[in-house]
């Protein structure tokens, strides 16, 4: 499970280094893709498989499940760290995303996301503040 926040330097090669806590799980490749919110998705190749076998159970003529699909599988590329943990982030994607320098990278749970810094800290503090004042239940069960 990826978790927590870190704040690593894209290189003038459009690389980073991954987050400590997460090169066990990627160690052996990774696939990053268009996330929403204009992030980038780090999935492991694993996790990755699970999305895509998922994606695929959609309805073809479900014209919301084909864009989804193109949207998400046409930006993704597979990844494997380099032996100092680094692994590069395509041009399309840091284009994407609006990646400069300064990045900040978040566990998500079964994926990472790569935010540029400022984006994560605007984003941030907006569903913060959702957050605390939420009054209902989000998640079923949960809270």
């Amino acid at each position: 499970m990826f978790l927590g926040t870190y704040s690593p330097k894209l290189d003038e090669k459009g690389r980073i280094i991954l987050p400590a806590k997460f090169r066990d799980e990627l160690a052996s490749g990774l696939v990053m893709t268009r996330g929403q919110e204009r992030c980038v998705y780090v999935f492991s190749q694993h996790e990755f498989a699970d999305m895509h076998a998922r994606i695929r159970q959609a309805p073809v003529t479900s014209k919301q499940a084909r864009d989804y699909m193109r949207l998400f599988l046409s930006g993704a590329s597979d990844e494997v760290p380099d032996k100092q943990h680094r692994v590069t982030i395509p041009a399309t994607l840091r284009e994407y995303a609006g990646l400069g320098r300064d990045l900040t990278v978040i566990g998500a749970g079964n994926r990472a996301e790569i935010w540029a810094t400022d984006a994560w800290n605007t984003y941030y503090e907006a569903q913060e503040a959702e957050f605390a004042n939420t009054t209902e239940e989000v998640i079923p069960g949960l809270f």
